[in-house]
């Protein structure tokens, strides 16, 4: 599966219902995922996997480009960890 529209794609054709339905249905649980996410809640889809936001901690880097030292500053990041049921289809 390539992208959004491949899945919206997919489902549609595999449960039947109208592409246009499935793709208000994706985009809103896309919707909901981005705003559990930016209010620093985690989303735990059970088997699947967890989505959650953790903290990159600041560090000190290099600018390859002219080999100065940098601050990396600390930032939250989007994580996603797989769930046992994912876990065992992919192996």
């Amino acid at each position: 599966m390539r992208n959004k529209d491949a899945l919206i794609d997919q489902t549609a054709d595999i449960t039947r219902l109208a592409r246009r339905d499935v793709e208000e249905i994706v985009n809103t649980f896309l919707e909901v995922v981005i705003d559990k996410l930016s209010r620093g809640e985690k989303v735990n889809l059970t088997g699947f996997g967890i989505f959650e936001v953790r903290e990159r901690k600041g560090r000190r880097g290099v600018d390859p480009r002219t080999l100065a030292p940098i601050d990396i500053p600390t930032v939250r990041v989007a994580k996603f960890r797989a769930g046992k049921t994912l876990k065992e289809a992919v192996k």
